[in-house]
């Protein structure tokens, strides 16, 4: 593992201001904030804090609606948890990098094994590019072009300050 000099918590920043502009005045009554567990969930917490949003944010996993659940199987035991109902809500997706987009289509599918949205938006701190699926943030703090053999990840400390990890891929 190796340190890589983007600075996360200046990207979480840009993403404040990006989920703020993204939840307009007449759909922030009907928006909820979904983090994509670890990371995603981690911002989604954060951002409900710093922009006083009422209620708690929900929590998503993308753990049974994989395309390689076969060869993976169960990735983390938290499940999801929406402390709302999804019916008519205007969702904002939250995560911390988006790829592939395989991720958000298994959270997206999960989100709607739990009602039906009037939206669903998404929200990154770090776009990869290089995506498989039609799949596009509506906001990305930073874009960014990594070999498909390292892995960008986002951790956070015991203050809740965000910083980042090049990893190899497994």
């Amino acid at each position: 593992m190796s340190n890589l000099s983007l600075d996360a918590e200046a990207l979480y920043g840009e993403l404040l201001r990006g989920v703020a502009r993204l939840l307009r005045p007449a759909d922030a009554e009907q928006a909820a904030l979904v983090g994509v567990w670890s990371g995603g969930a981690w911002l989604a917490e954060r951002l409900h804090a710093d922009l006083r949003l009422a209620g708690a944010p929900g929590v998503i996993s993308s753990a049974l609606h994989r395309d390689d659940f076969g060869s993976r199987g169960m990735a983390t035991s938290d499940a999801t948890k929406l402390p709302f109902s999804v019916d008519g809500r205007h969702i904002l997706l939250i995560d911390d990098v988006v790829y592939t987009g395989r991720t958000t289509r298994a959270v997206i599918n999960e989100l709607f094994d739990f009602g039906r949205p009037a939206s669903v938006t998404l929200a990154v701190l770090v776009d990869r590019g290089a995506r498989e699926l039609p799949i596009e943030p509506a906001f990305a703090a930073a874009k960014l072009t990594l070999p498909a053999a390292q892995r960008l990840s986002l951790a956070r400390d015991g203050a809740g300050r965000f910083t980042f990890a090049l990893e190899d891929a497994a």
